[in-house]
């Protein structure tokens, strides 16, 4: 991945294709090895309601109960309730970066989500399952993650929380839920793990946050109607 992406950043000139190229080998990687209930792409979420998150670089959304996936014009648009996480990629881990990220992650957080029964082959789930907290991250080639920075996001705004970032060359972080609102906060001991690290992690948290919420059609119907 830092070979691919380093030569990426010497021999295309232009910032677009340096970026699209950047988001592209990331996207290969996550879908070689995360599970197959897993997807990743570039794409915009949408709600019930109509509202639309800002493009987000890789989306990782659930591929067996999302309902509709849209593609309109070369752009994909995925439902906010099969949403997993938003990533952001950009060559540097700095301040700019990490701020245009968390505004990112706020685009798609602050969309409204539904959730409903689920009937089974034995009987119905009455109680619906809460739509969980998106996960948000920065993947990047190079930069380090600094005290300043560090506190920075700590202290960050709740739609605005990154959860991780990954430099390849200089390491990756989490922070991860403990308690309540409470974060504990982790990085990787050594930078040439930093990319096993940031992946690890990754599909520990996904897996901790279980199966989307059963979305409801009905929204999206009444939605329709109204227009």
């Amino acid at each position: 991945m830092k070979s691919k992406l380093s030569l990426n950043k010497k021999i295309l000139t232009h910032p677009v294709a340096k970026g699209d190229a950047s988001e592209a080998e990331w996207i290969n990687m996550l879908a070689s090895y995360l599970p197959s209930r897993y997807r990743a792409d570039r794409a915009f979420i949408i709600d019930y309601e109509g509202n639309v998150s800002d493009q987000i670089d890789i989306v990782i959304y659930d591929r067996h109960y999302s309902p509709f996936i849209l593609k309109q014009d070369g752009s994909t648009y995925i439902p906010a309730e099969s949403v997993y996480a938003v990533v952001e990629v950009k060559p540097t881990l700095n301040k700019k970066n990490i701020e245009y990220a968390s505004k990112k992650a706020n685009s798609a957080r602050i969309l409204r989500r539904t959730t409903a029964t689920i009937v089974h082959a034995g009987g119905r789930i009455e109680k619906p399952k809460k739509p969980f907290f998106i996960l948000a991250g920065i993947l990047t080639i190079d930069g380090y993650l600094s005290d300043s920075l560090k506190n920075n996001l700590d202290k960050a705004k709740k739609d605005d929380f990154l959860h991780f970032g990954c430099s390849l060359q200089d390491g990756s972080f989490w922070f991860k839920k403990c308690r309540g609102n409470k974060y504990s906060f982790e990085r990787s001991a050594k930078k040439e793990e930093s990319l096993i690290f940031f992946f690890l992690n990754l599909l520990s948290e996904l897996q901790q946050l279980g199966t989307v919420p059963a979305i409801d059609l009905k929204a999206y119907i009444k939605s329709f109607k109204r227009k």
